[in-house]
């Protein structure tokens, strides 16, 4: 298995390049993204992002043509890339 994963540095986003095996990543098929803390986030801001692994379906697997472990080794990448806690970027 071949990847790339790397963040926007000032957005919640990875690159446009990021893929697995030539096949361009979805997040959403790794992580659930959100603000776990936006009552102490600045307008336009976050308080605490966090993206948390989900549990992979055949389907995805097959997707990116990659194991189950191979799925929870980019999907720690990802969430390692995605998680960042407070944020002021967006005002």
């Amino acid at each position: 298995m071949e990847f790339k994963v790397e963040s926007m540095r000032a957005l919640c986003e990875l690159k446009n390049d990021c893929n697995i095996n030539g096949i361009d990543i979805d997040k959403d098929d790794f992580v659930e993204q959100r603000d776990t803390d936006p009552e102490n986030a600045e307008d336009y801001g976050c308080g605490n992002m966090t993206a948390t692994i989900i549990c992979h379906t055949s389907g995805i697997l097959e997707k990116y043509k990659i194991s189950s472990e191979e799925y929870y080794e980019v999907a720690n990448k990802i969430a390692s890339e995605l998680s960042f806690g407070y944020c002021g970027w967006c005002i």
